[in-house]
């Protein structure tokens, strides 16, 4: 009979790590029965070094697609970049280099009247002969690809399914009274698991503050609360927040969502850009004096 200490324990006396021995010992012993268990063990995984901090935040973007709706990630109506279906062909191809966007939904007499979706490259092979065409000649209706609805409801990681089943990167959301609620595209959902996603169109890297006219601006949330005092005259405490986006942040009182607004003395600020991580970009428009 052997009366020794088990095998499957670690040796008496001090030995620094029986508290890891006794913690990775605890997580086998049982199987995870739920989502918050499954998060635990992949806290636990992330404290250990078995996985990054990269790695653990796509597996949690990932658990938490399940838990948000397409309303929670769509471009709200108001900031959607839609095309007229009546409008000129030289107008078009403005709206089109000026957004840098790939897909535009095209509308008729309002915004609750999509009539299709313009790819962009379908609209560029015409920027040679845009002299060529007469009032009226160009038909833009020829070009335009059926548009995709989806329920402000839907859950994000079914939408992604979708999205790769129809091959489709842009959905139109609708509300619970069939209008217009925004836009949602397959970049929206990806940027949920793996962060902000910046492409060829994105602001020159190190751009804090660009300015659209007199009163508006594009402003990366990143940006030090000094340099924005110093911009646009300003006396935001650089004591409370390091950056505006915390500045936002904590007068919103939670995390915001794409198209939140707040005023904040002189300032309106909307959240162009954001994920469940943090606010990436804000369009900030001066009081009219």
């Amino acid at each position: 009979m052997n009366d020794g200490p088990s095998s499957h324990e670690p040796p008496a006396g001090p030995y620094k790590g029986a508290g890891w021995w006794r913690r990775l010992t605890s997580r086998m012993a049982r199987s995870p029965r739920s989502r918050e268990d499954l998060l635990e063990l992949l806290q636990a995984a992330r404290e250990d070094n078995l996985v990054d901090a990269d790695a653990a935040a796509m597996i949690r973007g990932v658990f938490q697609t399940g838990e948000l709706s397409v309303r929670d990630i769509m471009v709200p109506r108001s900031q959607m970049v839609v095309l007229e279906a009546a409008s000129p062909l030289d107008e078009l191809l403005r709206a089109v280099v000026d957004a840098g966007h790939s897909r535009f939904p095209v509308i008729g007499d309002s915004r609750d009247e999509i009539v299709g979706i313009l790819l962009a490259k379908d609209l560029i092979k015409f920027t040679a002969n845009v002299v060529g065409f007469a009032a009226g000649e160009f038909d833009l209706t020829r070009w335009l690809r059926p548009a995709v609805f989806v329920p402000d409801s839907k859950r994000v990681n079914v939408l992604l399914k979708d999205f790769r089943k129809s091959r489709n990167h842009m959905a139109i959301v609708a509300d619970e009274y069939g209008g217009v609620a925004g836009l949602v595209t397959i970049e929206d959902v990806l940027e949920e698991i793996v962060g902000e996603i910046d492409d060829e169109f994105d602001e020159a890297e190190g751009a804090h503050i660009l300015k659209q006219d007199d009163r508006r601006f594009l402003v990366n949330a990143l940006t030090p609360v000094e340099e924005f005092n110093d911009y646009f005259g300003a006396d935001f405490s650089i004591e409370d927040w390091d950056t505006v986006g915390g500045l936002v942040t904590n007068s919103i009182g939670h995390m915001p969502r794409r198209g939140e607004s707040v005023q904040i003395d002189r300032f309106h600020f909307n959240v162009q850009r954001a994920d469940s991580r943090r606010v990436h970009q804000l369009q900030v428009t001066l009081a009219q004096a």
